[in-house]
């Protein structure tokens, strides 16, 4: 990672400064990528953002800034950028500061702000070490999520494309399935769910070499085809956006996409198991219906257990005495915490887990139970 430490005034960094809003931030004559297309929002709020230029005003230092220096002779500022964005926006007079805008301000209080010198530091290296190198010195301020950190580093054109469809606020992914997915559009958390769920997995360096593979591909088209299938799948399969429910967001879809895509649903028949299955108190975990209805699993529910009375109450009631152990003539008393609870009549099929449903069979039976 080679590192040099420059001297840049504000000047330079204003010179041919442009802001499209979401189209992106450029700045020193248009070779500093400020923000680059749909990475996220201005966040400084007035209090630190007038701390910047107060800052400036004062000849207080502010703290150093980085730069990753591009093949092409451009940069991508890597940190520093709220800190930027304040004081172009100040000198672009989109704000004012203590009732004066910048083009009010006298010839020397203006050349003051202009002739303000930035601590810069230029880095190039390979991505792994840009990345590295950020997680060292990304410890303060308007933190950047892991997703936006990957795309200062890998810019090109299937980036820029992956933006507008994933990263940009009512962008197309956000309008798709904002109902099923967590996160935001503007912080790259869609766009980081979509390249998860077509690398099979949150793994950063999965993510890394996906990206790297295609960075510079001319679309992203490939990516949005395979989240937009999974979200379409999710519609068909359970009947939505008619049968809907909150507890259908952030449940990883493509996990049940990838398992159950090939199968054959009816709607109807789902949304009646799911009805049902959503009225029964003893079921905890109201987001793993979605998966039990497709696998019949049900550690995905979470079924309620038999509390701490009931358990004991019926321990008393059979004497220690496992019935499946009875059965085999076996006549052993067995210590409380030597027991289980378990369902007479199973869960699955209509047991309530109601004391009249309980009994309590050895470790070994329950398991083999279990396994049976």
């Amino acid at each position: 990672m080679k590192i040099d430490l420059k001297r840049i005034k504000i000047r330079e960094v204003f010179e041919n400064y442009v802001d499209n809003k979401e189209e992106g931030v450029l700045g020193y004559n248009r070779k500093l990528n400020i923000r680059p297309k749909y990475q996220r929002e201005f966040v400084y709020d007035e209090k630190k953002r007038n701390a910047v230029i107060h800052s400036i005003m004062s000849g207080f230092p502010l703290n150093v800034m980085y730069w990753v220096k591009n093949t092409d002779g451009g940069f991508e500022m890597l940190d520093g950028q709220q800190r930027t964005i304040s004081f172009c926006q100040y000198l672009n007079n989109d704000y004012s500061f203590n009732s004066n805008y910048a083009h009010s301000l006298k010839p020397t209080e203006l050349n003051k702000i202009l002739d303000y010198e930035l601590l810069i530091y230029f880095c190039e290296g390979t991505d792994k070490e840009v990345i590295d190198w950020f997680e060292v010195i990304n410890t303060a301020g308007e933190k950047l999520t892991p997703q936006e950190l990957r795309n200062a580093v890998y810019t090109g054109t299937w980036l820029t494309h992956a933006k507008s469809i994933f990263s940009k606020t009512n962008c197309a992914a956000y309008l798709h399935s904002k109902d099923y997915v967590n996160g935001t559009a503007i912080r790259q958390e869609l766009l980081q769910t979509a390249i998860e769920w077509h690398c099979g997995g949150s793994d950063d360096k999965q993510i890394r070499e996906y990206m790297s593979k295609h960075q510079h591909d001319p679309n992203a088209n490939e990516l949005w085809a395979y989240y937009k299938s999974v979200i379409d799948w999710v519609n068909a399969t359970y009947g939505c956006p008619k049968n809907y429910r909150k507890e259908m967001k952030g449940i990883n879809w493509n996990v049940l996409y990838t398992r159950f895509s090939k199968n054959k649903y009816n709607p109807a028949e789902v949304e009646k198991a799911i009805y049902n299955l959503m009225a029964d108190p003893y079921i905890e975990n109201k987001k793993g219906i979605y998966t039990y209805v497709l696998d019949g699993d049900t550690k995905n529910l979470n079924v309620r257990v038999f509390d701490g009375a009931t358990k004991r109450a019926k321990y008393e009631q059979q004497k220690g005495i496992c019935p499946e152990c009875e059965k085999q003539g076996k006549n052993i008393k067995y210590t409380l915490d030597q027991m289980d609870a378990d369902h007479i009549t199973a869960w699955s099929k209509g047991g309530k887990t109601a004391p009249e449903n309980c009994t309590m069979l050895c470790k070994y039976h329950n398991r083999l139970k279990g396994n049976g």
